[in-house]
């Protein structure tokens, strides 16, 4: 490693330090709260828009959200480990195939919309195994799940106990 990438690894961790990022990619909605100043006042603006690219270059880094405000198409270009960014919140996964998407400047109405990611088979697969587990719990490979779903319907038992005794 030379000098600039011992500075540029060193200066990277200062300004990431005490920031926690979620994991996004172009296509997801994301709200970016953006530190604005105002004179002596700072205050904190939401951005909320679909993220069209994303750029990883280390110190570099910077991603662009597209909003429509007023029947106007907005883009901004944020750097990722700016000083501006507060926080960033991922609202929605987006379901692309491609990592630019700048097809969307010229697509306004339905044609602009993105699927939502599904996690529709993850939440089948966890559904099956305790469904296997609670028919044979002796030959369920791993004790920790099925320790589990015995906790989940001795609770469920305690609450409807809980609710006869009330009524």
């Amino acid at each position: 490693m030379n000098s600039i990438e011992t500075y540029e690894k060193n200066h990277l961790k200062e300004l990431s330090e005490g920031k926690v990022f979620p994991k996004f990619n172009s296509g997801d909605t994301l709200k970016v709260h953006l530190k604005v100043k105002e004179g002596e006042k700072e205050r904190i603006q939401v951005f909320e828009g679909i993220c069209i690219a994303k750029k990883n270059a280390g110190i570099n880094s910077s991603f662009t959200v597209r909003k429509i405000s007023y029947g106007e198409g907005i883009e901004r270009v944020l750097p990722l480990y700016s000083p501006q960014i507060s926080k960033i919140e991922l609202v929605k996964s987006g379901d692309v195939r491609r990592s630019k998407l700048y097809y969307l400047r010229t697509r306004s109405g339905r044609s602009a919309r993105i699927s939502e990611k599904s996690s529709y088979s993850e939440n089948i697969s966890v559904k099956k195994k305790e469904e296997k587990i609670l028919e044979n719990p002796q030959n369920s490979t791993n004790t920790e799940d099925s320790v589990r779903i015995e906790e989940k319907t001795d609770n469920a038992k305690e609450k409807k106990v809980d609710l006869e005794n009330k009524k």
